[in-house]
């Protein structure tokens, strides 16, 4: 199956649609690499307006607005994945968008009926239809699913597809990995006591 051009290249576990919107926004920033797509205005536009959640202009509010969602967004997923709650200002930066946004019923060609933002002219309503998908994931029960890497240097988002959904890394082979090591070291320079020479 061909992804989307918005899904970054390296996805190796997209959600299925339209969750892969929400999976796809949090991954903007690569914890490997550090580049974040949401970093500067001119790449912030270009990823909005082609996942379809951005048909005004791009203010520098809207921007870095993007970016607190995309982060809140992210403790959510890293809670889903056995990490700690929300933080309250993550709450807080989703409510705010919540706030702000009208909703419409929409009518598709198959008769079902969808809500989704109604456009207002003071004020981006493309990220609240993220709030409608992570609704939707939540009441499907896919939602769970979507979580971020244990590994708190990457936090990359990820669909656990596994049979309990029990997963835990982004790539067992790459983050798992890295945090079993690390938790060995750590072990074994605990037991080994401090140097004495």
């Amino acid at each position: 199956m061909a992804l989307p051009g918005w899904v970054p290249d390296i996805e190796t576990k997209p959600a299925p649609m339209p969750l892969l919107l929400v999976q796809s926004f949090v991954n903007t920033w690569e914890g490997d690499t550090g580049i974040d797509l949401l970093g500067d205005a001119d790449s912030a536009e270009s990823w909005l307006r082609e996942a379809g959640l951005l048909e005004g202009p791009l203010g520098e509010v809207e921007r870095v607005g993007a970016q607190r969602m995309r982060e809140a967004v992210r403790a959510l997923l890293v809670h889903n994945a056995g990490g700690p709650a929300p933080d309250p200002s993550d709450i807080e930066v989703l409510s705010s968008v919540a706030a702000g946004c009208l909703l419409r019923p929409v009518v598709a060609s198959d008769g079902a009926i969808e809500l989704a933002p109604a456009e207002r002219p003071d004020r981006s309503h493309g990220l609240a239809r993220l709030l409608l998908i992570i609704h939707d994931a939540q009441r499907e029960g896919t939602w769970p699913r979507l979580k971020a890497c244990r590994n708190p240097d990457c936090r990359w988002a990820y669909f656990d597809r596994s049979h309990a959904g029990r997963g835990a890394w982004c790539d067992m082979a790459v983050c798992g990995n890295r945090i079993k090591n690390r938790n060995f070291r750590s072990r074994h320079s605990r037991q080994q006591g401090p140097d004495r020479r």
